[in-house]
């Protein structure tokens, strides 16, 4: 009667134990999809920033040109025209 006690206790210990198993292996893998999906989108997010990044330093390049050629008619007019007399 002993050695069958210790067998069932051996086997529910093992059953425990491959329940324990299989609990954390369903954790982990729960914890898997969620990481593909906040990875997922994350890239999204990402992928849309560095198309506001691309538009935003093309507006900054237009913007700069602008500027330089305004600056380039505005020495042409100081050139052309000669302070007043007061300066």
């Amino acid at each position: 009667m002993a050695n069958h006690e210790i067998t069932l206790s051996a086997h529910s210990a093992n059953a425990n134990y491959v329940q324990q198993l299989e609990e954390r292996v369903d954790d982990l893998e729960s914890r898997n999809v969620f990481q593909d999906d906040v990875i997922d989108q994350l890239s999204e997010e990402l992928a849309a920033h560095q198309h506001q990044i691309a538009e935003l330093k093309q507006q900054i390049q237009l913007v700069a040109n602008r500027l330089k050629d305004a600056g380039s008619l505005s020495n042409d007019k100081e050139e052309v025209e000669p302070p007043p007399p007061h300066y």
